[in-house]
């Protein structure tokens, strides 16, 4: 893929979670090692299990299990002697639970991982509302919590979901802001059916 215009940005790399990735991902401390990859860059085992409060033979282990279904590779440009460093191999993860509805130990995993983002989601509000009297007027003015009930057909929510992810690829593909006052901000999109109150 071409680099974005007007930047030196390489687009996100991306992958379609095949059964097996999904299975593998479906684990607590793998999902961490992973994301901790994808956000702050390439790491050893032994920082990664300081930054997770767990122990180096237990990162090692989980870097392994992800790595032998192409999730995380080892960054040999950085090794040095004994040291391994570990790298994601992509910016994105993407998955359709409906491809796994033949799959039930698949279908299982799918619905632990997306429980375990809605956790994230809710983890991340949480630090941020406790940390928000001690931010300056400007973020507290920026961050935003908000939902709102449309009524809408598969099809209509689907091209919304699809609309939002777009804008967000745009800010994602854009340099990135330098400024003093710059900092890493949470983006989690969600949008499902109403349940409540339904029998």
């Amino acid at each position: 893929m071409p680099d974005t215009p007007g930047t030196d940005r390489q687009p996100p790399r991306q992958v379609q979670l095949n059964a097996r990735q999904v299975r593998v991902l479906a684990h607590p401390l793998r999902m961490r090692l992973l994301g901790t990859l994808r956000v702050d860059g390439p790491a050893t085992a032994t920082a990664l299990a300081d930054k997770l409060d767990t122990n180096t033979g237990a990162t090692s282990y989980h870097l392994r299990q992800l790595a032998e279904v192409g999730l995380v590779a080892e960054d040999p440009d950085l090794g040095t002697g004994r040291q391994r460093w570990w790298r994601a191999l992509h910016d994105i993860s993407n998955f359709e639970a409906t491809e796994f509805d033949d799959d039930p130990d698949a279908r299982a995993a799918a619905r632990w991982i997306e429980a375990n983002h809605v956790q994230l989601m809710a983890e991340q509000a949480q630090r941020w509302m406790a940390a928000a009297e001690d931010q300056s007027r400007e973020w507290r003015d920026a961050a935003s919590l908000s939902d709102m009930v449309l009524t809408l057909s598969p099809a209509r929510l689907r091209a919304l979901n699809d609309e939002l992810w777009q804008v967000v690829m745009r800010y994602h593909d854009e340099p990135p802001s330098d400024g003093p006052d710059a900092q890493q901000v949470h983006i989690f999109l969600s949008a499902f059916p109403r349940v409540e109150g339904r029998r």
